[in-house]
């Protein structure tokens, strides 16, 4: 539908006003709300999330994107039926580890699993590694994503495991890591899930290993 293509597009522009517009009309002509998201709002997110790993698009244009995102998203929220939603393809628990405040990455990579459909507890920065845990057992998160910046904060992102380990969580819930310092070396050496090198390939990887899990 064409009106769908229409609303991929000014989504990937960041054209806040048509997205409200677009959303609306597409309700109004009796197109259902998750046909809606799912062909128009989670299509043109995806082609901004291979462009953004292609370096095609930037930050800002993310930013744009997102916003676009979560307006068409709240206008379809009371049309949608349960698990019709946007957080209907699994759970993540995401934070900066426990001594590392930085958060522009980590903030980058919610973007873009919230643009894949999932639903993103954001824990902030300086989480503990127990935090990680439990937050992902409260919340049934089949994903815990940690983010660092700093050699001397990676430590942090083993003892996630290790306490994944001794809470026996390990087969519900897959680790995921990234940041600056991070290598695929270490994270096979902490027996972590997953390494991502950016935000796009982190969302793209969250959204297989939550299926392998559901």
């Amino acid at each position: 539908m064409s009106i769908l293509s229409d609303l991929s597009e000014a989504l990937q522009k960041g054209r806040l006003p048509k997205i409200k517009e677009l959303t609306n009309a597409a309700l109004a002509e009796g197109i259902p709300a998750k046909e809606i998201l799912d062909d128009g709002l989670l299509a043109g997110m995806s082609v901004i999330g291979e462009k953004f790993k292609n370096n095609q698009v930037y930050v800002p244009e993310v930013m744009m994107a997102a916003r676009c995102m979560q307006a068409g998203t709240d206008l379809l929220k009371p049309h949608l039926t349960a698990g019709e939603t946007a957080q209907s393809c699994g759970t993540v628990v995401i934070g900066t580890v426990k001594g590392d405040r930085h958060d522009i990455g980590k903030n980058l990579c919610k973007l873009m699993l919230e643009g894949k459909g999932l639903n993103v507890i954001d824990l902030g920065v300086n989480v503990s590694a127990e935090k990680f845990v439990s937050e992902a057992q409260k919340n049934g998160a089949q994903i815990i994503c940690c983010s660092a910046l700093l050699t001397t904060t990676m430590p942090e992102m083993k003892r996630v495991v290790e306490v994944a380990d001794a809470a026996g969580i390990r087969d519900k819930v897959k680790i995921m890591i990234g940041g600056a310092p991070v290598t695929q070396a270490y994270c096979d050496t902490i027996g972590a899930d997953c390494y991502t090198t950016d935000a796009a390939s982190c969302a793209d990887a969250a959204v297989t290993l939550a299926a392998q899990i559901s």
